[in-house]
């Protein structure tokens, strides 16, 4: 099967090799090609380049992107998408004047979400998770992490693990897993986090691993939650299979978790809604990316990761939705990316390099995926007839996609 994008107004993130990020200063440049066009053999970008070169008759299906912008997919790098219900409830309360750790002090937040999701059954738990990736896809997602976490019993996070796998296996899609089982202290282990650490570390991991689960681990090191005591035990215990850290920190509180993480060798730190010199030192010099979860910040009404500041000290950002039950529930990357721009004062070449390029790093799919690079996986967005690629976050009610291809194929 081929397939040729032709008259493409704008063809943005064109990189004539896969590089692994840009960071810092380079973030501000957005490769572009003007008038344009992609040849797609089967599931691969074959070739790309201007029309006035174009040496290319004929293919099985020609589409005319006259007037339109084609770029990557969106690499979303930080989701919880496999839930069971929703958490709308707590949002009125949110609304009422409790925080967020007055809920989850109630019995509500992670432990509600995790209650649910103990009653839910696999395949149930898997229609429900199904619906919401395929939403993602229309929105322009096309590689994604999954997070276990509201599971908080073995079998649980197994559960969710399980789903996942499913998923990738079921619409063959770039699903990448990570084990969360440190997400929360269930109610049974109060008083005994310790208890609770050694069933996560001796039990759920050993499982995981067995069953080739997860490819990452991670852990909500925050106050309240998890300490730094915890989170160097489990990440020294996961080393032992082979499972890479993304952890959950500084999303109140900022005491040693960057820095914890970069000493495990993390591949993302995400959240970094509070941030110091300390941190910002840490992640220099490593090969850590600094995740930002812009959508969360709108939904909690919390600080934003201060981008602006971790871009000016030369360090690269990526941008992921946090998609989950309680403080996000929304997978839409177009809003994250016009939120970045509007909230944290990214530019629109920053935003969007943030959100492909980088987001494909934070999961380890920078050979495959976040540009349009010969051999890189055919996933791409057609937007609608715009002006200009400002118009993506500038028009933040509207995704202005008009069409997405999945290897390849339309969707």
């Amino acid at each position: 099967m081929t397939t040729l994008l032709i008259n493409i107004k704008e063809v943005l993130q064109v990189r004539g090799t896969a590089i692994a990020n840009v960071a810092g200063e380079a973030m501000k440049t957005l490769p572009i090609l003007q008038n344009g066009y992609i040849y797609i053999v089967d599931d691969v970008i074959s070739d790309v380049g201007i029309m006035a070169n174009i040496e290319i008759a004929s293919a099985d299906k020609i589409i005319d992107c006259t007037g339109k912008i084609v770029l990557p997919t969106w690499c979303d790098s930080h989701t919880h998408l496999v839930y069971a219900g929703n958490r709308a409830q707590e949002f009125v309360d949110r609304i009422n004047g409790l925080s967020y750790e007055e809920i989850a002090n109630r019995g509500g937040g992670i432990l509600n979400s995790a209650k649910k999701l103990q009653e839910t059954s696999e395949d149930e738990l898997f229609v429900q998770s199904a619906k919401r990736l395929e939403e993602v896809m229309r929105m322009g997602t096309g590689a994604i992490e999954i997070k276990s976490g509201y599971g908080l019993t073995t079998e649980a996070e197994l559960k969710m693990l399980r789903v996942a796998k499913r998923l990738k296996e079921t619409y063959n899609f770039a699903i990448k897993t990570t084990f969360l089982g440190a997400h929360a202290v269930p109610a049974n282990y109060k008083g005994n986090q310790d208890g609770y650490m050694d069933l996560v570390i001796n039990e759920m991991l050993p499982k995981v691993a067995a069953e080739n689960l997860a490819e990452y681990v991670d852990i909500f090191c925050e106050k309240g939650y998890f300490t730094l005591k915890d989170t160097e035990r489990l990440l020294k215990a996961a080393q032992h299979y082979n499972l890479i850290p993304k952890i959950h920190v500084n999303q109140f509180n900022a005491f040693g978790g960057v820095a914890l993480g970069v000493k495990y060798n993390a591949l993302s730190v995400d959240h970094l809604e509070e941030l110091n010199d300390a941190d910002i030192e840490a992640l220099q010099g490593s090969n850590t990316m600094p995740v930002a979860l812009p959508s969360c910040s709108y939904f909690l009404s919390i600080p934003y990761t201060p981008a602006r500041k971790l871009m000016d000290a030369g360090l690269p950002v990526a941008l992921a939705t946090d998609y989950n039950p309680g403080s996000t529930p929304s997978g839409n990357m177009n809003f994250v990316v016009s939120t970045a721009c509007i909230k944290m004062k990214m530019t629109p070449e920053e935003a969007i390099n943030a959100a492909t390029i980088n987001g494909a790093y934070a999961m380890g799919l920078s050979e495959t995926h976040g540009s349009i690079t010969v051999g890189k996986a055919a996933n791409l967005i057609i937007t609608k007839e715009i002006e200009s690629y400002n118009v993506l976050p500038y028009a933040f009610g509207d995704t202005n996609i008009e069409q997405v291809l999945i290897n390849g194929k339309v969707i």
